[in-house]
């Protein structure tokens, strides 16, 4: 029987991980791909760390040892930097190896590229693991995309900050405290910036983009906002309101139209997206045919990671084609070139005493220094820039007024 042979860039959560799901797997994988697979050789940086790794597989630190195998199928990268990965990467397609990674920030910057470098060559490339964990939500999209038309994607896309929003409601901590929870549980990292400052959802955001889409939008016309700004006060507010604040990634095309966001909003229990707490990932897919459909998992850690590079393994192996999201898809509606801004509900936090005197239809005053409005996109950024002290959250779906402020005065 032939044998695949496969080597792993980086041994940490994620090289690792993959490592042991390969030896545990080993019959199931035989079963699927017909060939058994094998580790050929490792990458890491540090030599003098010990390591369980079969003697029989190379362990180095230069790539080059990896090229000059006499076989090697497939090249998986779990390491977390954009460089030197990117152009590891490029030269194992060139020596005609299906890739596999896991490093989301690289490939928002160089994926396209390597996507049309893999089709040159006639391989695949494999970047499950790049969004959401263990939710195969790539895999999802491909298969969609046979004949559906995504319209728009919605995701909790960063366990770190889903986890600190569910600590703040759950137990009432502060911002600093959960942030400092999620440290000491091994979710977030000594510096969280990535994290709680949506960078990490951002790059997430752009990949399933060009999937769905076929393209991306301008990076600097997409509104990134992290969670660092929502209090313990605010968190009350909404729950009295029958609302949760989650960190939603959100990609939507309108005729020729792409736009996306990530940044903190509000959700009610009818939405799909209300009930994903701690360290969930959850991906909501609205397309034309299918309607809505709702992936929910882990979104990090060991094993759910190495799922998704083990499914992305079997994917590569069978040489799939890699067109997808290399095609913009067709206009959803056909129409204007203009991007008309639709009315929406907000819940705005401001130190203002006279806002009625600004041109903005408020529909309650829910307590001191917070209100409930209704909005375009433009006049609330109007007002913010009036008053820099005002802190506006969009609310998603509909949201009935009455009902909800008959809460605050039980």
């Amino acid at each position: 029987m032939s044998v695949i042979k496969v080597a792993i860039l980086g041994f940490g959560t994620v090289g690792e991980g993959f490592y042991r799901t390969i030896q545990s797997h080993e019959e199931e994988l035989k079963a699927v791909l017909g060939r058994k697979v094998e580790v050929a050789a490792v990458l890491i940086r540090n030599k003098q760390k010990e390591r369980d790794i079969n003697k029989e597989v190379i362990v180095t630190t230069d790539f080059t040892d990896i090229l000059n195998l006499p076989q090697l199928d497939v090249v998986v990268e779990a390491i977390v930097d954009k460089d030197p990965t990117y152009s590891f990467l490029k030269k194992a397609i060139q020596r005609g190896c299906h890739i596999i990674t896991a490093n989301k920030e690289m490939f928002a910057h160089h994926g396209q590229e390597l996507l049309e470098l893999a089709k040159k060559h006639n391989v695949s490339v494999g970047y499950e693991a790049t969004v959401a964990g263990g939710i195969p939500v790539i895999q999802t999209l491909r298969q969609l995309l046979n004949v559906n038309r995504v319209q728009q994607v919605q995701g909790i896309l960063n366990g770190t900050s889903n986890f600190i929003l569910t600590e703040m409601r759950e137990k009432k901590l502060s911002f600093a405290e959960a942030l400092r929870a999620a440290q000491e549980n091994g979710f977030a990292e000594a510096d969280p910036t990535n994290d709680v400052e949506g960078f990490d959802a951002f790059y997430k955001a752009m990949i399933l983009s060009r999937l769905a889409f076929g393209e991306e939008p301008n990076w600097h016309d997409v509104e990134r906002a992290g969670i660092t700004s929502i209090t313990s006060k605010l968190i009350d507010t909404a729950e009295r309101l029958g609302l949760r604040f989650k960190h939603i990634a959100i990609i939507r095309k309108s005729g020729n139209q792409l736009t996306a966001s990530v940044k903190p909003v509000l959700v009610g229990k009818e939405h799909p997206l209300y009930h994903v707490e701690g360290v969930q990932n959850a991906v909501n897919i609205y397309s034309d045919i299918v309607g809505q459909i709702t992936l929910q998992g882990p979104g990090a850690g060991m094993f759910p990671t190495a799922s998704a590079v083990i499914e992305d393994l079997v994917y590569v192996c069978q040489n799939r084609p890699v067109t997808q999201g290399l095609t913009p898809t067709k206009e959803i509606n056909a129409g204007s070139q203009e991007l008309i801004q639709q009315e929406e509900t907000w819940l705005i936090s401001s130190l203002l005493k006279n806002v009625n005197n600004y041109s903005i239809n408020i529909i309650e005053h829910v307590e001191e220094g917070m209100f409930i409005v209704k909005a375009v996109k433009d006049e609330i950024e109007n007002l913010f820039h009036q008053n820099g002290e005002l802190l506006y959250y969009p609310i998603l779906g509909d949201y009935d007024s009455e009902s909800k402020l008959a809460k605050l005065a039980l």
